[in-house]
């Protein structure tokens, strides 16, 4: 009977440390990437779904494209590059491993100092640089109703923070897609499902670049 009640013993103990094993996380499984999303309504999903908003999409590609990315949506409607900087701070605390900066579109608009937009973006910059933080910028167009003039002066803002900070750049976040009636709502300005998928599609190689970035400060670490 001792025998007995001892390989009874030993075979629950067995059976509870596979229990363990099969439940428990892999030893060492690095968790996934935290990709933060800085930007004005082109971002925050703005006449969409849920699932069809940019960062929803953009985590759905990363998927499909084999990286474990979770990506967070710091869109805000409305926003300009002085709302950004006024929230970065808070924004970065939940603790991301890269950041995406979607801003401008809305100073463009309104015909805000170019001079402003540039300093509003230069101190973003600088505040995730100093948080050690990988960077892509992407870039915006000025309206062409607001003049040459104007146009050249906001239009340099973004190549120019580009270049100073040494962060990857995304020319124009909305190639491929403004002013195609088939690609956008009926605002003619913010991307539809189809136009956001065309903006992923197209951002993504960037993205990627961005995460191998983070991926490689984090091994550092």
């Amino acid at each position: 009977m001792g025998y007995v009640r001892k390989a009874a013993n030993v075979n629950a103990a067995a059976v509870f440390l596979l229990a363990l094993l099969w439940f428990a996380p892999a030893a060492g499984a690095a968790p996934p990437l935290r990709l933060l999303v800085l930007g004005d309504s082109l971002t925050a999903g703005y006449g969409l779904t849920a699932e069809d908003g940019f960062t929803a999409q953009l985590q759905a590609a990363l998927k499909d494209a084999g990286r474990d990315v979770v990506v967070l949506n710091a869109g805000v409607s409305g926003d300009t590059t002085a709302g950004g900087r006024a929230r970065i701070g808070w924004a970065l605390g939940d603790k991301p491993d890269a950041v995406v900066v979607e801003l401008g579109a809305n100073d463009g608009l309104r015909g805000l100092d170019p001079k402003a937009t540039f300093d509003n973006l230069d101190a973003i910059i600088a505040d995730i640089r100093r948080a050690g933080l990988p960077v892509l910028l992407t870039g915006m167009l000025a309206p062409p109703n607001l003049g040459r003039d104007y146009a050249d002066d906001f239009n340099a803002v973004f190549p120019r923070l580009a270049e100073k900070h040494d962060v990857l750049f995304y020319p124009f976040f909305l190639a491929g897609v403004a002013a195609k009636p088939d690609l956008n709502q009926d605002d003619g300005i913010h991307p539809n499902p189809k136009g956001v998928r065309a903006v992923v599609d197209r951002i993504l190689p960037y993205v990627l670049d961005l995460l191998a970035r983070a991926k490689t400060k984090a091994g550092a670490r």
